[in-house]
């Protein structure tokens, strides 16, 4: 705790993610010895020397214990959140409706007894809160993507896994929800009028199933389902611009609020209130369907977010948090701080278990995109090496290892590779801005993030997850779902390699390539990280 105070003595109000690493280190002996006596008493009268805005930045880690097992310790989580939510309330907001909204009982009734302290001293707050994060969740996945998604995962149980219970406990909730809420929005109300009547068929033919358990009665259900899924799957690609009317009408009434844009609150800072929602959403033509979401804040700016379904992105939060602490320490040693080595980060808002809001990357391009653009713009199909590999071997599936290292080594020797390295020059003004984003900003912050990866045990590190700066050249990297080598340890096509190191990531680097900036750079991130472990770890 005098380690904690003294910190924001020296460091003033911009303390908080030097000091993260030592109040991590107290979370740890809390939430372990929290239920001893001596340890209690101490963490009681520590609370007191220290500022409430210290805990600003372990919320997470705090709301993840709010229904811990050991009383002592649930207790003075309590009185620390409540505490926290009448100093600065909009910092509280976005987590605790994540909580709200766990499947867990404990967890529900603990995160809703803060809200309802809170709400006695801000109960506007707290009905913006509600009413964004509900109509936020509503528009991530709308119900034609819920069916969609329940429909191919049904079949995939039923047909491929003859699987019933798991298609039934798929689908039956879906049709339950319908029955209970009812269609509430316009776009809600021509779902039902299009796909409504089948559905309902479909569903009294797995009633009836369940009560009689006729396999006849499931294949009736299932020519409604596939038919239901045949015209959804014709109609999403269609939907690229969502209004806001027809999606989330309560959005569009919801002007010049109190609550904060998400991510945007700091301590001490100037409020940035939500003025707006834009009245579009633009969908992203990917496999989860994001979509891009402007508001406008109350200074006048424009806050670009993706709004994430059918993903989990508290691990993503804490990923951020990650690199806040590795950003500290690097600007901390005197050589790395000299070399202005640092990983980028954005904003990191989880909603629910299944959604959330990631900070817009401004004045950036996927690699995929990059490359795509050079390889069109030349006439060279984007797919050059694997239609080469597939000419030289069309069952190559099925050559051994051997084999296929040789073609593919074969397929790497027909083509140059040098894509990225002729990017970064077509996008640089002259020469001195060419070698400066090449060797500065490039090469030496791929190295940083290849480091932090292979520390996290980062993976899926594919070319539409690597980033580049349009102006700086930097590297960043987004999508943190696969971290603690979860890709090395799956059991299809797993990942053997520590960190993405291709050719055209080498090739766009200096004349030596690896050996130079890129080493050093390395080398000099790794000593930080091992001469910190002990605050990396906690």
């Amino acid at each position: 705790f005098r380690s904690v105070a003294l910190g924001q003595a020296v460091g003033g109000v911009r303390t908080n993610s030097g000091t993260l690493q030592d109040i991590l280190r107290l979370l740890t002996l809390w939430f372990n010895y929290g239920h001893d006596l001596d340890v209690e008493s101490a963490l009681q009268e520590g609370f007191g020397h220290v500022s409430i805005d210290t805990w600003l930045v372990v919320i997470p880690q705090i709301i993840a214990r709010i229904h811990t097992n050991i009383s002592p310790v649930r207790n003075l989580i309590n009185t620390l959140l409540i505490r926290i939510g009448r100093h600065h309330p909009q910092a509280l907001m976005y987590p605790l409706r994540v909580a709200c909204k766990s499947q867990s009982a404990g967890r529900r009734s603990a995160a809703m007894n803060v809200v309802e302290h809170v709400r006695q001293h801000s109960p506007t707050l707290v009905e913006q809160a509600q009413l964004v994060s509900h109509e936020l969740i509503r528009i991530a996945i709308l119900w034609h993507e819920m069916w969609h998604e329940a429909l191919e995962e049904a079949s995939r149980l039923y047909f491929g896994e003859s699987n019933v219970e798991g298609m039934l406990n798929t689908l039956l909730p879906l049709h339950e929800m319908m029955e209970k809420q009812g269609p509430s929005t316009l776009k809600e109300i021509a779902f039902v009028q299009a796909y409504g009547r089948e559905l309902q068929e479909a569903y009294e033919w797995c009633l009836k199933y369940k009560s009689s358990r006729k396999e006849a009665e499931l294949h009736q259900a299932w020519d409604l389902y596939y038919h239901v899924f045949k015209r959804i799957n014709k109609q999403l690609p269609t939907m690229t611009v969502l209004e806001l009317q027809y999606v989330a009408p309560a959005l569009v009434r919801a002007q010049g609020l109190e609550l904060a844009v998400p991510g945007t609150y700091i301590a001490g800072e100037p409020l940035v209130t939500i003025a707006a929602f834009a009245p579009q959403l633009h969908v992203i033509t990917s496999k989860q369907r994001p979509r891009k979401l402007t508001i406008h804040g109350g200074d006048g700016a424009d806050y670009m977010f993706l709004l994430k379904g059918h993903e989990d992105l508290r691990q993503d939060e804490r990923v951020m948090q990650l690199f806040g602490l590795i950003n500290t320490l690097l600007s901390n040693d005197r050589v790395t701080a000299e070399r202005d080595l640092s990983i980028a980060r954005y904003a990191c808002i989880p909603l629910s278990p299944n959604s959330g809001l990631i900070g817009w990357v401004p004045n950036t391009d996927t690699f995929h995109a990059l490359i795509r653009e050079y390889r069109e713009a030349r006439k060279i199909p984007l797919n050059l090496e694997h239609r080469l590999m597939l000419s030289m071997a069309p069952d190559y599936d099925h050559l051994s290892v051997i084999q296929k290292v040789e073609v593919f080594e074969s397929a790497l020797n027909s083509t140059s590779g040098d894509d990225l390295h002729k990017v970064l020059w077509l996008k640089s003004r002259n020469s001195e801005m060419w070698l400066d984003r090449r060797t500065h900003y490039y090469t030496r912050s791929l190295a940083v993030m290849s480091m932090a990866g292979y520390l996290l045990g980062l993976g899926d590190r594919h070319p539409s997850n690597l980033m580049l700066d349009r102006y700086s050249g930097k590297v960043v990297h987004i999508d943190f779902g696969d971290c603690f080598e979860a890709s090395m340890h799956r059991e299809k096509f797993p990942e053997k390699v520590p960190f993405r190191l291709t050719r055209m990531m080498v090739k766009a680097m200096e004349v030596c390539g690896i050996e130079g900036n890129f080493r050093s750079t390395c080398q000099n991130v790794v000593r930080v990280l091992r001469s910190n472990k002990d605050s990396v770890m906690a």
